[in-house]
């Protein structure tokens, strides 16, 4: 491809994705193809000579769309919201045509400085104190991998005279906690059976009393209680754990606390919603991902942490060949996480906080968190939709229980009302179990959703579950 067809296509496709944003509520939410139907539209082999990009653009439009989920539609309202924005998407066009490799100072210096920048004002926007510092990583997944790893590598330093060290390591969880964290147990090599779930509150909360007696009975056992994950704000509920407490436990017995606040994190950019971050300064390491609700695409996920030489003791490497003169001064990131190889993603977030400001940021969260409280209200008005758990920022959890139903029949009822809410095209909505029950959830986070489309939202909720009362009926 030459220079003019370059820039003839990069219009094109540029002018495809303004039109897709201006129209994107036309599409359905979710596609309705059936496993296996976008495969058979593509060929068994790939082709010996190069296509026209005319042919290629023309497959990705009536081959590949049909087949597409709509993360950014405003009718989304599904898992957590994965925003991206006009200026991030063209922040990340510059980085995939600059294609650096940022994993030292001088692969790209200025890739290096401006993540150290960008972080920083991500610390002073959530209120995080001075004494944490940043670094981007792809996922939280790979944050908490991090934070289990340090850890571990804290744990076995100060008991390297006991034998098999890494599996009397305890981590302590509850059963909201995300399953990157048993995924991620089960990587650092401490074992599943080593994971112990703690006991929740009536807010599906980690209890520290819980906690503290946990840890007591496994020291008495012989085991070494390495690792706390608290989480703030949990995908099935948006559960608090109440982190002065349990870090008050941690730095009694001295384990490592990490704090996942991967979906509402960007909420403490807003002072009056930062209640939820009391007791974050005593933490370890915390993670908190842009790219669900602070309008910067995936992948960009921004880690903290307290003992930066912890870090890197964890995995800092030395070959010879990527040694340079100016190690001392800088920062080289490949030491602060597992990749070798790094993108450039500090480009799009310092993008999207340059393009939209501090004040545009807390004015978009602060319409979601209000436009969740008002459906709860409704629902709550109506009398026949029951809230599984309290209302915390952005996410509502519901059942609906118009009376006189076993709990079997309610979990029926409630998975054939979310079928039929899915089926509209216009909303999709996904959900959980609190407590064994069969919960639908409404996660409002998608930076295109406005009061009209949660409206919306409610009214089809409302005649689906009209519609299936009147099936139960009959």
């Amino acid at each position: 491809m030459d220079s003019e067809q370059f820039r003839k296509y990069g219009y094109e496709f540029i002018d495809w994705l303004v039109d897709y944003f201006e129209n994107i509520e036309d599409y359905p939410v979710k596609p309705t193809v059936a496993p296996g139907d976008i495969k058979k539209l593509l060929p068994d082999a790939p082709p010996m000579q190069g296509e026209a990009m005319d042919l290629i653009f023309q497959d990705f439009r009536k081959k590949i769309v049909p087949g597409i989920t709509h993360w950014q539609h405003p009718g989304w309202m599904a898992y957590f919201p994965a925003n991206n924005s006009p200026a991030s998407v063209l922040a990340e066009l510059l980085t995939a045509g600059l294609g650096l490799q940022c994993m030292i100072w001088q692969t790209s210096p200025a890739a290096a400085e401006l993540e150290e920048t960008v972080m920083d004002w991500l610390r002073k926007m959530l209120g995080l104190p001075e004494t944490f510092t940043g670094v981007i990583q792809d996922t939280a997944s790979t944050a908490t991998l991090c934070a289990l790893l340090s850890a571990r590598e804290k744990s076995t330093s100060y008991n390297c005279n006991l034998k098999g060290v890494a599996g009397n390591l305890r981590v302590y969880a509850t059963a909201e906690t995300h399953s990157s964290i048993e995924k991620g147990v089960k990587i650092a090599g401490l074992g599943k059976e080593n994971l112990q779930i703690i006991e929740t509150d009536d807010e599906f909360a980690m209890r520290a009393d819980a906690l503290e007696a946990r840890i007591k009975l496994d020291i008495e056992l012989g085991f070494i209680p390495a690792c706390v994950v608290a989480t703030l704000g949990s995908t099935s509920s948006m559960a608090m754990d109440p982190v002065d407490a349990i870090a008050a436990v941690c730095q009694k017995y001295s384990i490592w606390l990490h704090v996942d606040a991967a979906f509402a994190g960007t909420a403490a950019v807003v002072p009056e919603l930062r209640g939820f971050m009391k007791g974050v300064e005593h933490a370890d390491s915390f993670v908190f991902n842009p790219h669900k609700w602070m309008l910067t695409n995936f992948d960009c996920s921004a880690y903290f942490v307290k003992d930066t030489a912890a870090l890197i003791r964890t995995f800092s490497i030395q070959p010879e060949y990527l040694k340079t003169g100016a190690d001392a001064q800088v920062h080289n990131y490949r030491d602060w996480g597992i990749q070798l190889g790094r993108r450039f993603r500090a480009l799009k977030l310092w993008f999207v906080i340059r393009s939209y400001g501090l004040e545009g940021i807390q004015k978009m969260v602060r319409t979601h968190v209000q436009l969740a409280e008002e459906l709860a209200q409704r629902m709550v008005a109506d009398g026949r939709f029951q809230i599984m758990a309290p209302v915390k920022l952005s996410l509502v959890c519901f059942r609906f229980n118009p009376g006189h139903y076993s709990e079997e029949q309610l979990d029926k009822l409630n998975r054939k009302l979310l079928e039929c809410i899915n089926a509209s095209g216009a909303v999709f909505l996904t959900h959980t179990s609190l407590r064994g029950k069969y919960t639908i959830r409404v996660a409002i986070g998608s930076h295109t959703t406005t009061r009209k489309h949660v409206e919306t939202a409610w009214e089809i909720i409302r005649k689906a579950a009209e519609e299936q009362i009147n099936t139960f009926r009959h």
